[in-house]
């Protein structure tokens, strides 16, 4: 409801987008009245609403295209977009995350969380156009924009066109997954059971990596979950950027066109993505920890 009674507040309508320039009051108004725009918000979105409990999402009055069919044609491209920012982003984090936590409050500490910290204040409207200079024009390491599709240029083609837009989208959650795991490392060091497996003998790298960083992930996990939100916000800005067909670019063209029927379905199928990520995130507890299930069985 609040996109919809945000997009209400913009100047124009989708019956002049369709119409055009030229368009007269009388035949916008009309053209309004046949698509049930002159109602009542609220009666719009609950009419709209129906539907959508039905899996229906309805259709786009500009592209006359079914609102899901069109969703699920994009998603692939932002959802590759997406994990491939996402799993960049914990394997560095990690690793300088391991790295902090082994050499805590040394040089090496400090260099790291001092950049971790700069990361964090770059945003990808930010990222993606430097990226673009240094990695793309001056480099040429990757193109500068468009998307390969795996079906028709190859896999090396398709991760040599998606690696740069989701190195933009990445590097903010790297710091702030770096910031959040050394913290709990750091905790989780200090614990009696890491004391215990150091007196058995145990190596320094086993410890390290089988039982300290596996206690030390659940605020990891929690905020991968939480930051999916920001991930696909993160894609709107990328796909943008890099003209690239997923659902961001999607969102921007309907909100341009006034396409509430479009930007409402895309909102949705979004909340539920990020619903059903976030109920997964809390069932990985119980493997990451064998003492959340005794607590849940108990």
């Amino acid at each position: 409801m609040a996109s919809v009674a945000l997009l209400s507040l913009a100047p124009g309508s989708v019956a002049a987008v369709i119409l055009g320039e030229n368009a007269t009051p009388e035949a916008i108004a009309a053209l309004n009245a046949e698509l049930g725009l002159d109602r009542p918000l609220w009666e719009q979105y609950l009419r709209w609403l129906g539907s959508a409990v039905t899996g229906d999402l309805g259709t786009s009055p500009v592209t006359n295209q079914p609102v899901l069919a069109s969703v699920l044609e994009r998603v692939p491209v932002t959802v590759e977009i997406a994990v491939l920012a996402l799993a960049i982003s914990l394997v560095v984090a990690v690793v300088l995350a391991l790295i902090s936590a082994t050499w805590q409050d040394t040089a090496v500490d400090r260099a790291l969380t001092a950049v971790s910290s700069v990361l964090l204040s770059v945003p990808a409207f930010i990222a993606g156009p430097l990226l673009v200079y240094f990695l793309a024009l001056q480099l040429g390491w990757f193109p500068v924009s468009g998307w390969s599709r795996i079906g028709t240029d190859g896999l090396a083609e398709n991760l040599r066109g998606a690696l740069l837009p989701s190195l933009a989208i990445a590097l903010t959650e790297i710091a702030a997954f770096h910031r959040v795991l050394r913290a709990d490392l750091v905790s989780t060091m200090r614990e009696d059971f890491v004391g215990a497996a150091h007196a058995k003998g145990m190596g320094r790298g086993y410890v390290l990596l089988r039982h300290t960083l596996r206690a030390s992930s659940f605020s990891l996990v929690t905020l991968v979950g939480i930051n999916l939100g920001r991930l696909i916000g993160g894609t709107v800005v990328v796909e943008t950027l890099f003209s690239l067909p997923g659902l961001g670019q999607l969102v921007v063209a309907s909100i341009i066109s006034r396409d509430v029927i479009a930007v409402q379905g895309i909102v949705v199928f979004i909340v539920v993505v990020y619903v059903v990520v976030n109920m997964l995130v809390d069932l990985s507890y119980t493997w990451l920890d064998p003492r959340v299930r005794k607590v849940a069985a108990a």
